[in-house]
Protein backbone atom coordinates (compact mmCIF):
# COMPACT_ATOMS: atom_id res chain seq x y z
CA UNK A 1 0.00 0.00 0.00
CA UNK A 2 1.31 3.11 -1.12
CA UNK A 3 1.74 6.23 1.72
CA UNK A 4 -0.96 7.76 -0.60
CA UNK A 5 -3.57 5.08 -0.05
CA UNK A 6 -2.58 4.98 3.34
CA UNK A 7 -3.73 8.67 3.84
CA UNK A 8 -6.86 8.17 2.28
CA UNK A 9 -7.72 5.49 4.37
CA UNK A 10 -6.98 7.56 7.36
CA UNK A 11 -9.08 10.57 5.52
CA UNK A 12 -11.97 8.56 5.71
CA UNK A 13 -12.35 7.73 9.10
CA UNK A 14 -11.71 11.07 10.27
CA UNK A 15 -14.58 13.14 8.48
CA UNK A 16 -12.87 16.40 7.79
CA UNK A 17 -14.26 19.24 5.85
CA UNK A 18 -12.17 21.19 3.66
CA UNK A 19 -12.46 24.66 1.84
CA UNK A 20 -11.73 24.49 -2.12
CA UNK A 21 -12.20 28.22 -2.95
CA UNK A 22 -11.23 27.55 -6.53
CA UNK A 23 -15.30 26.78 -7.26
CA UNK A 24 -14.48 28.65 -10.72
CA UNK A 25 -11.47 26.27 -11.50
CA UNK A 26 -13.16 23.41 -13.55
CA UNK A 27 -10.60 20.84 -12.07
CA UNK A 28 -11.88 21.81 -9.28
CA UNK A 29 -15.25 20.38 -9.71
CA UNK A 30 -13.27 17.32 -11.13
CA UNK A 31 -11.35 16.94 -8.26
CA UNK A 32 -14.75 18.07 -5.81
CA UNK A 33 -16.35 14.64 -7.62
CA UNK A 34 -13.06 12.35 -7.11
CA UNK A 35 -12.92 13.40 -3.31
CA UNK A 36 -16.46 12.86 -2.85
CA UNK A 37 -17.01 9.23 -4.50
CA UNK A 38 -13.99 8.07 -2.32
CA UNK A 39 -15.40 9.30 1.23
CA UNK A 40 -12.36 11.09 1.56
CA UNK A 41 -13.81 14.88 2.89
CA UNK A 42 -16.77 16.83 2.92
CA UNK A 43 -16.53 19.88 0.96
CA UNK A 44 -16.69 23.85 0.82
CA UNK A 45 -16.62 25.18 -2.55
CA UNK A 46 -16.51 28.93 -3.08
CA UNK A 47 -18.27 29.72 -5.89
CA UNK A 48 -21.18 32.10 -7.68
CA UNK A 49 -24.10 29.68 -9.15
CA UNK A 50 -23.09 30.49 -12.53
CA UNK A 51 -19.25 29.71 -11.96
CA UNK A 52 -20.41 26.22 -10.25
CA UNK A 53 -22.65 25.19 -13.62
CA UNK A 54 -20.17 25.80 -15.54
CA UNK A 55 -16.90 24.25 -13.97
CA UNK A 56 -19.37 20.88 -13.43
CA UNK A 57 -20.54 21.08 -17.02
CA UNK A 58 -17.25 21.86 -18.48
CA UNK A 59 -15.36 18.96 -16.01
CA UNK A 60 -19.01 16.60 -16.81
CA UNK A 61 -19.68 15.97 -13.54
CA UNK A 62 -22.26 16.80 -10.77
CA UNK A 63 -20.48 16.37 -7.60
CA UNK A 64 -22.94 15.52 -4.74
CA UNK A 65 -23.02 14.46 -0.90
CA UNK A 66 -21.89 10.84 -0.75
CA UNK A 67 -23.03 9.59 2.99
CA UNK A 68 -21.33 11.18 5.68
CA UNK A 69 -18.99 13.38 3.17
CA UNK A 70 -21.20 16.43 2.61
CA UNK A 71 -21.08 19.47 -0.12
CA UNK A 72 -21.35 23.04 0.47
CA UNK A 73 -21.50 25.85 -2.23
CA UNK A 74 -21.26 28.90 -0.99
CA UNK A 75 -21.26 31.93 -2.79
CA UNK A 76 -18.72 34.11 -0.32
CA UNK A 77 -20.01 37.49 -1.46
CA UNK A 78 -23.33 37.03 -0.46
CA UNK A 79 -23.04 34.60 2.42
CA UNK A 80 -24.54 36.03 5.62
CA UNK A 81 -21.52 35.10 7.26
CA UNK A 82 -19.61 37.80 5.51
CA UNK A 83 -20.10 40.56 8.53
CA UNK A 84 -19.33 38.37 11.27
CA UNK A 85 -16.01 37.23 9.41
CA UNK A 86 -15.36 40.98 8.70
CA UNK A 87 -15.81 41.99 11.80
CA UNK A 88 -13.60 38.95 13.05
CA UNK A 89 -10.91 39.91 10.81
CA UNK A 90 -10.70 44.03 11.70
CA UNK A 91 -10.20 42.77 14.98
CA UNK A 92 -7.29 40.89 14.46
CA UNK A 93 -5.43 43.34 12.11
CA UNK A 94 -6.60 45.91 15.11
CA UNK A 95 -4.06 43.18 17.72
CA UNK A 96 -1.42 43.42 15.57
CA UNK A 97 -1.30 47.38 15.18
CA UNK A 98 -2.89 47.34 11.82
CA UNK A 99 -6.39 49.25 12.20
CA UNK A 100 -8.97 49.22 9.02
CA UNK A 101 -12.47 50.20 9.30
CA UNK A 102 -14.93 47.10 9.02
CA UNK A 103 -15.60 48.56 5.53
CA UNK A 104 -12.37 47.84 4.41
CA UNK A 105 -12.47 44.48 5.83
CA UNK A 106 -15.52 43.42 4.05
CA UNK A 107 -14.12 44.21 1.14
CA UNK A 108 -11.13 41.93 2.06
CA UNK A 109 -13.72 39.57 2.72
CA UNK A 110 -14.55 39.47 -0.83
CA UNK A 111 -11.38 37.95 -1.72
CA UNK A 112 -12.36 34.28 -1.59
CA UNK A 113 -8.68 32.89 -0.33
CA UNK A 114 -9.60 35.66 2.79
CA UNK A 115 -13.15 34.13 2.88
CA UNK A 116 -11.95 30.66 3.06
CA UNK A 117 -9.16 31.47 5.41
CA UNK A 118 -11.98 32.59 7.73
CA UNK A 119 -13.92 29.77 7.69
CA UNK A 120 -11.01 27.49 8.76
CA UNK A 121 -9.93 29.78 11.23
CA UNK A 122 -13.61 29.99 12.81
CA UNK A 123 -13.58 25.95 12.57
CA UNK A 124 -16.38 25.66 10.16
CA UNK A 125 -13.57 23.85 8.27
CA UNK A 126 -10.45 21.85 9.26
CA UNK A 127 -8.28 23.30 5.95
CA UNK A 128 -8.27 24.80 3.21
CA UNK A 129 -6.87 23.63 -0.84
CA UNK A 130 -6.54 26.49 -3.18
CA UNK A 131 -3.89 27.77 -5.60
CA UNK A 132 -4.58 26.25 -8.51
CA UNK A 133 -5.60 29.44 -10.22
CA UNK A 134 -3.89 32.18 -7.07
CA UNK A 135 -0.25 32.29 -6.85
CA UNK A 136 1.68 30.79 -3.82
CA UNK A 137 2.32 34.91 -2.67
CA UNK A 138 -1.24 35.32 -2.37
CA UNK A 139 -1.59 32.13 -0.62
CA UNK A 140 0.52 32.20 1.48
CA UNK A 141 -0.75 35.80 2.48
CA UNK A 142 -4.17 35.31 2.95
CA UNK A 143 -3.59 31.95 5.29
CA UNK A 144 -1.31 33.99 7.31
CA UNK A 145 -3.26 37.32 7.84
CA UNK A 146 -6.38 34.85 8.74
CA UNK A 147 -5.40 31.85 10.47
CA UNK A 148 -1.95 33.27 11.58
CA UNK A 149 1.02 30.77 13.22
CA UNK A 150 1.71 28.15 14.95
CA UNK A 151 3.13 28.38 18.37
CA UNK A 152 7.17 28.85 18.12
CA UNK A 153 6.82 29.34 14.56
CA UNK A 154 7.71 32.66 12.97
CA UNK A 155 7.52 32.08 9.07
CA UNK A 156 6.23 29.70 6.41
CA UNK A 157 7.81 26.74 5.31
CA UNK A 158 7.21 23.52 3.35
CA UNK A 159 8.34 19.85 3.48
CA UNK A 160 7.72 16.86 0.64
CA UNK A 161 6.64 13.57 1.40
CA UNK A 162 9.33 11.34 0.10
CA UNK A 163 8.41 7.79 -0.63
CA UNK A 164 11.52 5.83 -1.28
CA UNK A 165 12.30 3.17 -3.65
CA UNK A 166 14.22 1.19 -1.94
CA UNK A 167 13.97 2.04 2.00
CA UNK A 168 16.97 4.28 3.71
CA UNK A 169 19.96 2.55 5.70
CA UNK A 170 17.92 2.68 8.73
CA UNK A 171 15.07 0.91 7.31
CA UNK A 172 12.54 3.81 6.86
CA UNK A 173 10.26 3.85 3.23
CA UNK A 174 9.28 7.45 3.94
CA UNK A 175 11.45 10.34 4.72
CA UNK A 176 10.25 14.16 5.25
CA UNK A 177 12.34 17.21 3.36
CA UNK A 178 12.19 20.55 4.82
CA UNK A 179 12.30 23.66 3.06
CA UNK A 180 12.62 22.61 -0.18
CA UNK A 181 9.67 25.47 -1.41
CA UNK A 182 9.39 28.47 0.37
CA UNK A 183 12.48 29.85 2.21
CA UNK A 184 15.32 30.85 0.50
CA UNK A 185 17.49 32.18 2.99
CA UNK A 186 16.03 31.18 6.08
CA UNK A 187 17.77 32.55 9.49
CA UNK A 188 18.94 30.25 12.00
CA UNK A 189 15.53 30.92 14.15
CA UNK A 190 13.61 30.46 10.85
CA UNK A 191 15.47 27.32 10.37
CA UNK A 192 14.45 26.27 13.88
CA UNK A 193 10.81 26.75 13.23
CA UNK A 194 10.93 24.96 9.95
CA UNK A 195 12.03 21.87 12.40
CA UNK A 196 9.90 22.29 14.77
CA UNK A 197 6.56 22.72 11.66
CA UNK A 198 8.23 19.52 10.41
CA UNK A 199 7.97 17.27 13.97
CA UNK A 200 4.10 18.30 13.74
CA UNK A 201 4.00 17.11 10.08
CA UNK A 202 5.81 13.53 10.99
CA UNK A 203 3.78 13.71 13.85
CA UNK A 204 0.40 14.13 12.55
CA UNK A 205 0.65 11.95 8.80
CA UNK A 206 3.74 9.19 9.98
CA UNK A 207 3.22 8.86 13.14
CA UNK A 208 6.10 7.45 15.53
CA UNK A 209 9.32 9.16 16.61
CA UNK A 210 10.94 12.23 14.46
CA UNK A 211 14.79 12.14 13.94
CA UNK A 212 15.87 15.27 12.77
CA UNK A 213 19.42 15.75 10.80
CA UNK A 214 20.25 19.96 10.68
CA UNK A 215 22.39 18.95 7.26
CA UNK A 216 25.38 20.90 6.70
CA UNK A 217 28.60 20.24 4.40
CA UNK A 218 30.26 19.98 8.27
CA UNK A 219 29.79 17.23 10.70
CA UNK A 220 30.14 17.98 14.25
CA UNK A 221 32.50 20.89 13.82
CA UNK A 222 34.45 19.18 11.00
CA UNK A 223 34.23 22.85 8.85
CA UNK A 224 34.53 26.58 10.13
CA UNK A 225 32.60 28.59 7.91
CA UNK A 226 29.41 30.80 8.70
CA UNK A 227 26.85 28.69 6.76
CA UNK A 228 27.79 25.87 9.51
CA UNK A 229 26.97 28.24 12.17
CA UNK A 230 24.09 29.40 11.37
CA UNK A 231 23.45 25.16 11.51
CA UNK A 232 24.59 24.65 14.81
CA UNK A 233 23.07 28.00 16.05
CA UNK A 234 19.35 26.28 14.54
CA UNK A 235 19.79 23.53 16.07
CA UNK A 236 20.73 25.11 19.59
CA UNK A 237 17.75 27.05 19.35
CA UNK A 238 15.39 24.27 18.48
CA UNK A 239 16.65 22.33 21.38
CA UNK A 240 16.19 24.92 23.79
CA UNK A 241 12.63 25.52 21.84
CA UNK A 242 11.49 21.82 22.01
CA UNK A 243 12.13 22.08 26.12
CA UNK A 244 10.12 25.00 26.35
CA UNK A 245 7.31 23.36 24.04
CA UNK A 246 7.20 20.09 26.05
CA UNK A 247 8.22 18.11 23.10
CA UNK A 248 9.79 14.68 24.71
CA UNK A 249 12.73 12.58 23.22
CA UNK A 250 9.51 10.12 22.49
CA UNK A 251 8.47 12.69 19.95
CA UNK A 252 11.41 14.07 18.66
CA UNK A 253 14.93 14.17 18.45
CA UNK A 254 17.65 16.98 17.16
CA UNK A 255 20.97 16.57 15.99
CA UNK A 256 23.26 18.58 13.46
CA UNK A 257 25.28 20.30 12.28
CA UNK A 258 26.19 16.69 9.98
CA UNK A 259 26.54 15.69 6.49
CA UNK A 260 23.83 13.49 4.92
CA UNK A 261 26.31 10.42 4.61
CA UNK A 262 26.42 10.70 8.46
CA UNK A 263 22.71 11.51 8.58
CA UNK A 264 21.35 8.36 7.15
CA UNK A 265 24.30 5.82 6.87
CA UNK A 266 25.53 4.43 10.16
CA UNK A 267 28.54 3.09 9.59
CA UNK A 268 29.31 6.95 9.00
CA UNK A 269 27.50 8.33 11.68
CA UNK A 270 29.55 6.40 14.27
CA UNK A 271 32.68 7.76 12.67
CA UNK A 272 31.45 11.05 12.24
CA UNK A 273 29.00 11.64 14.85
CA UNK A 274 29.08 9.01 17.55
CA UNK A 275 27.02 10.01 20.70
CA UNK A 276 24.24 11.27 18.51
CA UNK A 277 20.61 9.56 18.58
CA UNK A 278 19.95 10.94 15.09
CA UNK A 279 23.05 10.39 13.34
CA UNK A 280 22.76 7.23 10.68
CA UNK A 281 18.74 7.03 10.93
CA UNK A 282 17.11 10.35 10.59
CA UNK A 283 14.13 10.70 9.00
CA UNK A 284 13.57 14.46 8.74
CA UNK A 285 16.14 16.14 7.00
CA UNK A 286 16.24 20.07 7.35
CA UNK A 287 18.48 21.95 4.51
CA UNK A 288 20.21 24.50 5.01
CA UNK A 289 18.31 26.54 2.77
CA UNK A 290 16.10 26.41 -0.34
CA UNK A 291 18.86 25.87 -3.21
CA UNK A 292 20.30 22.55 -1.04
CA UNK A 293 16.40 21.59 -0.30
CA UNK A 294 15.38 21.68 -4.12
CA UNK A 295 17.89 20.30 -5.47
CA UNK A 296 18.27 18.03 -2.76
CA UNK A 297 14.63 16.37 -3.37
CA UNK A 298 14.89 16.42 -7.28
CA UNK A 299 18.05 14.26 -7.17
CA UNK A 300 16.32 11.59 -5.23
CA UNK A 301 13.27 12.05 -7.00
CA UNK A 302 14.80 12.02 -10.49
CA UNK A 303 17.87 9.91 -9.68
CA UNK A 304 16.55 7.59 -7.23
CA UNK A 305 12.98 6.56 -8.65
CA UNK A 306 11.82 8.26 -4.78
CA UNK A 307 8.08 9.84 -5.25
CA UNK A 308 7.82 12.97 -4.08
CA UNK A 309 4.27 14.26 -2.72
CA UNK A 310 3.85 18.13 -1.71
CA UNK A 311 5.28 20.44 -1.18
CA UNK A 312 2.81 20.92 1.83
CA UNK A 313 2.58 24.57 3.79
CA UNK A 314 4.03 24.46 7.51
CA UNK A 315 4.08 27.07 10.13
CA UNK A 316 0.26 28.06 10.23
CA UNK A 317 -1.69 27.55 12.79
CA UNK A 318 -4.27 25.44 10.76
CA UNK A 319 -3.85 22.95 7.67
CA UNK A 320 -3.24 25.63 4.30
CA UNK A 321 -1.98 23.78 1.37
CA UNK A 322 -1.18 25.01 -1.73
CA UNK A 323 -1.27 23.58 -5.45
CA UNK A 324 0.60 24.45 -8.28
CA UNK A 325 -1.21 26.42 -11.09
CA UNK A 326 -0.43 23.24 -13.36
CA UNK A 327 -2.26 20.77 -11.01
CA UNK A 328 -4.02 17.91 -12.53
CA UNK A 329 -7.86 17.28 -10.79
CA UNK A 330 -6.05 14.12 -9.01
CA UNK A 331 -3.21 16.47 -7.59
CA UNK A 332 -6.27 18.38 -5.68
CA UNK A 333 -7.81 15.26 -4.44
CA UNK A 334 -4.19 13.78 -3.25
CA UNK A 335 -3.94 17.33 -1.78
CA UNK A 336 -7.20 17.62 0.29
CA UNK A 337 -6.47 13.54 1.52
CA UNK A 338 -3.20 14.72 2.90
CA UNK A 339 -4.28 18.34 4.76
CA UNK A 340 -7.42 15.76 6.31
CA UNK A 341 -4.42 13.79 7.88
CA UNK A 342 -2.57 17.15 9.12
Amino acid sequence: MSILDEFAKKAKTLKKTIVLPEGMDVRVASAADKILKSGIASLIVLATPDEWKKSCADAGVQPAANGDCKLEVIDWCNSPLLDEFANLYAEDRAKKGKNISVDDAKKQMHNRLYFGNMLVKTERAAGLVAGSIASTGDMLKAAFQVVGTAPGISKASSTFIMELKTPSPAGDNVLLFADCAVNPCPTAEELAGTALATVTTYKNLIGGQARVAFLSFSSKGSASHDLVTKVQEAVKITLQKAKEMGISEDVAVFDGEMQLDAALVDKVAKAKCKESKVAGRANVLIFPDLQAGNIGYKLVERLAGATAIGPFIQGAAKPVNDLSRGCSADDIASTVTVTCCM
